[in-house]
């Protein structure tokens, strides 16, 4: 059986190829790395994590983590909101606009935006989130280095990752909050991300010098 098992969870509009880097990377640092993907617009955020609920059910190891990037963080902390009784483990997430996201409520004001992010708004991208409470180690990875679509709409507080404001990314009660300077998107790519996510997972905390 293997030992520590870490799902990693999609952000909006993606189906899990994005993350398929830090997934070989997080390999190479010795988990099993497994991808859930998830209907991100077409099911909400408690919906959603009620699936990813029978994901983990099916997993086969003592030890289960989490890293969640954008949207799917949000997904990952209503998981441990309705289904507090998870097997011991980490959680990392990565630009997860805990506090609401500005550039969604921005385009949430035209009727076409709010169709193409679904029900991802619902309990999600406006703010509303799920509480965390889980007593287990969370730590979160901001992007400081403003690329990204976010850019275009103006008025993203900074410093931000082009479409995440760093203090939206906050979570009450987190264990340990980092910001690296990547893009919303490049942080995917970002072989210090991964050290980190790795760092954090192994020990609970990020590694401040190398």
């Amino acid at each position: 059986m293997v030992k520590e098992i870490v799902v990693l969870v999609h952000g909006l509009w993606m189906t899990g190829w994005d993350m398929l880097l830090l997934r070989c990377r997080l390999r190479r640092c010795g988990f099993d790395a497994r991808q859930f993907s998830y209907p991100s617009v077409r099911k909400n955020v408690r919906e959603n994590a009620a699936a990813l609920q029978r994901f983990a059910q099916t997993l086969e190891a003592p030890t289960v983590h989490f890293v969640g990037h954008s949207l799917g963080g949000l997904v990952i902390l209503q998981l441990f909101q309705d289904f507090p009784t998870q097997r011991p483990g980490r959680v990392v997430l990565l630009g997860t606009p805990y506090g609401g996201c500005h550039a969604a409520r921005r385009l949430a004001r035209y009727a076409l935006w709010r169709r193409f992010m679904g029900c991802s708004l619902e309990g999600g991208l406006l703010g509303g989130g799920p509480e965390w409470r889980a007593q287990r180690d969370l730590g979160v990875i901001a992007g400081t280095f403003p690329l990204g679509g976010g850019l275009w709409l103006g008025g993203v507080p900074r410093p931000n990752d082009g479409t995440i404001a760093v203090a939206e990314t906050r979570v009450p009660k987190m264990t340990a909050h980092l910001t690296l300077p990547v893009s919303h998107m490049g942080m995917l790519l970002s072989a210090e991300t991964a050290r980190q996510t790795c760092a954090f997972l192994k020990t609970g905390r990020f590694e401040t010098s190398r």
